[in-house]
């Protein structure tokens, strides 16, 4: 165990192995050009489709500076799609980006791929139809 913790120690000090963390993209290239690089590099997809909504937001982000923050794709976990019917390593589909959302304390954009919650663990229906309330009481 001992000899474990250091080579732990030594493989997260050590100069030499550091790393310095990178994106994919450059982060000063338009939203939509970050967004399509994340898709085809990162998922495989041929491309993006972006709705309306998802057009104008690129357009209010970019007009008040906030073009250059990074982007984190919020997708389905089941799939490297925005579909989590396609498994494995899915190729020839379009992302459809529905929304694009700011996070600007954090620091970055997030597009809503696909149909999606954005609170995870939350029901399509909610618990409140379940409580039953009795007035005499």
């Amino acid at each position: 165990m001992i000899t474990l913790g250091k080579a732990i120690i030594k493989a997260t000090t050590d100069k030499a192995e550091k790393r310095e963390f990178r994106f994919l993209y450059d982060v000063n290239k338009p939203i939509v050009e970050k967004i399509e690089i994340i898709a085809k590099e990162m998922y495989g997809a041929d491309g993006i489709e972006l709705s309306e909504k998802a057009i104008e937001k690129v357009e209010r982000y970019t007009k008040q500076g906030f073009a250059n923050l990074p982007i984190c794709m919020a997708k389905t976990h089941l799939s490297l799609s925005h579909d989590p019917k396609l498994k494995g390593v899915p190729t020839g589909f379009v992302v459809p980006v529905r929304d694009i959302r700011a996070s600007v304390g954090a620091g970055f954009l997030y597009p809503l791929l696909g149909e999606m919650q954005t609170m995870p663990g939350l029901s399509t229906r909610p618990c409140f139809f379940d409580v039953d309330l009795e007035p005499e009481t």
